[in-house]
Formats: C-alpha cells, sequence, structure tokens
C-alpha cells in the first residue's frame, strides 16, 4: 500500500476512535451527573420549610458575611453547650459526639447526610459573585500578607507549623478553601519579594493595587489559575449542591471533573442547588445587609428564642469560648475566620474582639434585644477588622485595596469573572427572587392579626391594644380640640 494512503487512513481510524472514545465519556459524563442530581433531589425535605426544626444548620458560603451572623446573632442565642462539637469551621463534624442545636460551619451541603435530615433546618447568605470573587482574593492577600514578618517563606512555614502544633486552637491554614488559597497566595508574595530584592526594585509605578505585578499576583492571573477554577468559580453553587473538594459525598470528585469538562452539564448542578435553596429556612443577600439582618432577627432568631425559653436552655453558661476569642475578620461586611495569633498586631486584634463576644446572656432575649445586641456587636467587629486590614496591607504597600479601586478594574476582567462564575450569578439571581417572597411573607405576618395579637403585650400581661382603645377618646379629643383652634386662627386671617 502507498505510503501516503496507508498514513491517510491510519489518521482517519485514529481519528473515529478518538471521536468514539469522546462520545462514550460524554454520555458517562452525562450519566453520573444526572444519576448524583435526581439522587440528591430525591433527599430533599418535603416538611415545612417556614418552621424551625431541633438542628439549625447555617451553610456558610465564605465572604458573604456569614461571620457576622454567628457572632452577633447565633452567639447571643445558642449557648456554648448547645453548639454542635467540632463545628464552626473546626474542620470536620463529628457524629458521634453528644446532641446539638447549632451547626455553623464552611462545610458543604453534603454534610447533611450525618445530619437527621426530618430534624434539621438550613440558612445560608448569598453574595454577588462578581463581590465575591474580588473579595476572596483580597482576603487571601490580606491573610497571606501577614506572614512577610518573617525574613523568607521556610521561616514562615516553621514557625505556623510550631505554633499550630502547641495549640488546639484551629488555623486559617486548616480551614476551607483557605487551605488551598492562603498557602498559595503565601508563597507568591514571597516569591515576589525576593524578585524585588534580587532587581533593587524600590518604586512600583502602577497605581492598579489589581495589577502591581512586582508587589502582588494581579487579579487577572488569580482568576485564571487552575486553583481559582477548582475552588472559586462558581464556588456558592458548588458548596450548596456539596460539590466542593472538601465533600463528604464519594461520587463528589468525579461529578465535579465531568461538569469542569462538560459545561452544559452544569445547569443539573444549578437546578439542584435551586431546589436545596427553595428547602432552606431563610436565604439573606449580602448586599441587602439591613434588609437581611432585620430579617433573619424576625424569621429565624425569634423561633430559636421561642424554642429555646420552652426548653429553658437560653442563656445557660453563654459566654463565647476563649478558643473564639482569637478571631480574624474580614473586609467591609465583616466575616473571617479563627486563626491562631502569628504576630503581634493579631494578638492585639484579638483581645479588642474578646470584649464584644465575651458577654453572658442571663437575661431573656427578645428579637428587638438581639437587634440591639447585633448593633453593638457588628461596630465592634468592624473596628477590629479595620485595625487588622490596614496593619496587613501596609506589608504590600502601595497595593491598598479599596471599593474606589474596584471601579478601576478593566471591563475585561469583569467579563471574564463573570463568565467563570456563570452558574453563581444564575443561583444569585435566584435566591434574590427567594428573599423578596421572605421579605413580602414576612411583612404579610407582621399584619396577621394573631400575630399583631401576640405581639401587642406588655409583661404585666395587659395588651397593648385594650391601651390603645381606652386612650382613643382622649386622642380623638385632642385631635379635635387642634382642629377647632385652627379654624378659629383662619377665620381671623380672613377677616
Amino acid at each position: 500500500m502507498d505510503p501516503t494512503l496507508k498514513s491517510t487512513v491510519l489518521l482517519m481510524l485514529l481519528g473515529l476512535v478518538v471521536n468514539v472514545l469522546s462520545i462514550t465519556d460524554s454520555e458517562h459524563c452525562q450519566n453520573v451527573v444526572k444519576k448524583w442530581a435526581f439522587t440528591s433531589l430525591d433527599h430533599e425535605v418535603k416538611e415545612d420549610k417556614h418552621t424551625l426544626n431541633d438542628l439549625l444548620f447555617f451553610l456558610h458560603v465564605p465572604r458573604t458575611g456569614g461571620r457576622t451572623y454567628f457572632h452577633c446573632f447565633l452567639k447571643k442565642l445558642y449557648s456554648n453547650s448547645l453548639e454542635c462539637p467540632r463545628s464552626y469551621d473546626k474542620l470536620r463534624f463529628d457524629p458521634s459526639k453528644a446532641k446539638c442545636r447549632l451547626l455553623t460551619t464552611h462545610d458543604d451541603y453534603s454534610i447533611t447526610s450525618k445530619l437527621p435530615r426530618d430534624r434539621t433546618s438550613v440558612v445560608t447568605i448569598l453574595r454577588n459573585p462578581v463581590d465575591r470573587v474580588f473579595s476572596t482574593y483580597e482576603f487571601s492577600v490580606e491573610v497571606a500578607a501577614r506572614f512577610l514578618v518573617h525574613p523568607n517563606l521556610t521561616s514562615a512555614t516553621q514557625m505556623t507549623g510550631r505554633l499550630r502544633s502547641k495549640t488546639n486552637g484551629v488555623s486559617t491554614l486548616d480551614i476551607w478553601p483557605w487551605k488551598y488559597l492562603v498557602p498559595w497566595m503565601r508563597e507568591d508574595l514571597f516569591a515576589r519579594r525576593d524578585a524585588r530584592k534580587a532587581r533593587v526594585i524600590n518604586d512600583i509605578n502602577s497605581s492598579d493595587p489589581y495589577n502591581m505585578e512586582d508587589m502582588v499576583m494581579p487579579l487577572l492571573d488569580y482568576i485564571d489559575n487552575p486553583i481559582a477554577h477548582e475552588i472559586v468559580h462558581n464556588g456558592a453553587t458548588f458548596q450548596i449542591a456539596g460539590l466542593t473538594n472538601n465533600s463528604y459525598l464519594p461520587e463528589a470528585h468525579e461529578v465535579r471533573h465531568c461538569v469542569e469538562k462538560y459545561k452544559k452539564l452544569g445547569e443539573y448542578v444549578l437546578q439542584v442547588a435551586k431546589k436545596r435553596l427553595d428547602n432552606m429556612l431563610y436565604v439573606g443577600l449580602t448586599e441587602d445587609h439591613r434588609k437581611s439582618a432585620t430579617m433573619f432577627a424576625n424569621v429565624v432568631g425569634a423561633q430559636v428564642i421561642s424554642q429555646l425559653v420552652e426548653s429553658n436552655a437560653i442563656g445557660e453558661g453563654a459566654a463565647v469560648n476563649k478558643s473564639e476569642q482569637s478571631t480574624s475578620f474580614s473586609d467591609s461586611e465583616v466575616d473571617g475566620n479563627d486563626h491562631q495569633n502569628i504576630t503581634s498586631d493579631e494578638k492585639g486584634d484579638a483581645a479588642a474582639t474578646s470584649s464584644d463576644d465575651n458577654e453572658v446572656k442571663q437575661e431573656t432575649m427578645s428579637v428587638g434585644k438581639l437587634m440591639e445586641t447585633y448593633e453593638v456587636c457588628i461596630s465592634g467587629l468592624r473596628k477590629t477588622q479595620a485595625r487588622r486590614r490596614i496593619a496587613s496591607l501596609k506589608r504590600i504597600s502601595p497595593a491598598n485595596f479599596t471599593k474606589e479601586a474596584r471601579l478601576q478594574v478593566p471591563q475585561m476582567v469583569l467579563q471574564q469573572i463573570q463568565r467563570l462564575n456563570n452558574l453563581d450569578l444564575e443561583l444569585y439571581e435566584y435566591a434574590q427572587g427567594i428573599f423578596a417572597k421572605q421579605h413580602e411573607q414576612a411583612a404579610e405576618k407582621m399584619f396577621d392579626p394573631d400575630t399583631l395579637g401576640s405581639m401587642f403585650i406588655y409583661s404585666g400581661g395587659t395588651k397593648l391594644w385594650d391601651v390603645i382603645l381606652w386612650t382613643m377618646p382622649f386622642v380623638l379629643l385632642f385631635i379635635f380640640i387642634v382642629f377647632v383652634n385652627a379654624k378659629r386662627r383662619t377665620l381671623k386671617v380672613k377677616i
């Protein structure tokens, strides 16, 4: 056979084999993802989602302000004895431990496979995906920059290892997703600092902190990196679907791999995430901070108070554990993570935070008192974060991340973030619809006669309606006198 013809035939056969294998792989992935999706939807709870069950699971999507809700709402309601063992960012939940009422963690939805589904209520908060990517990048840099007090990367990692071995606390480097993102950014910051020293670079010409290559990894490089593709992009959707690389599901890796390879399969993941939002007790939005906090207090807080008062569990030794006092907080939305004090400035920040958190709840809580406590608490957290953020970013000056600087980021970068987070964008839009319905239902409930009747009661047992009816004649008489006097003055002016 002619060599040229032989080569052509072999290439055609090879192409046919590759095409067949590709079709087979595509079908296999579709079957894997569809099977997971249908199984997941079958497990969804069908009971009344508006009623708080025995166990409250707060699924904390990173960089959404969830740490604020934990410290300023939930820690004011639930005593330490009611918080699940190894709960908030304590790596992995141990179901063999004693019964608990509150589970708050960065673990994804797959952890519910270890919980009593029929007795668990789930709540979460979502954030605009573009802003969440910005915040994730900034927090990765901010925490990594704290290690720059060390002369080199080896010294930093050795010191961190010694600190972690001496304490039972939890470091940021133990927590998903920071256990992946911070070491990656830390290594990059040290490499860039060493490069500046080698080239004797003292002045940084760029005025854009998100594109200051000599100082810190540019945002565009960050979002295009495989690590960001694995952990950051569409992170909220995968976390609510239970498919992060921290998942409890054995099939999670293969499902995620198939969705990454065949983008159209992401629709199945999105449908599961949407269904789970539908079944949640509460869905908040970071951007609607005031409205979200008020709704959380009225929808979740009110039921927690009622539930705990009935069981006499509220206020029992509710001082914050010392392990919770060593805390770092995030940027403008005051989100953050437990981590060990590495430098002296962090120790000062932890002490300042502990004074806000270390209060014993001996009095009977109410929704009004809960909101008052929340306001005081969040104010303290913001001050603490501002000090820590300033101290961290000084080490990579002039790279200073601000809201104003975000506005200068090129449109091309923003469009790339949107493209890479298409599932999160659609899920966020869906969550906005749920949030609007929640707000409408909460407003209707406020004007429900039974609700109003139970609300308008003084501690002595006197109904506020009785007081209003009793004083109404005097109010009407006062209005009549004012009206008559106004008429007289008007007549005098005309004359």
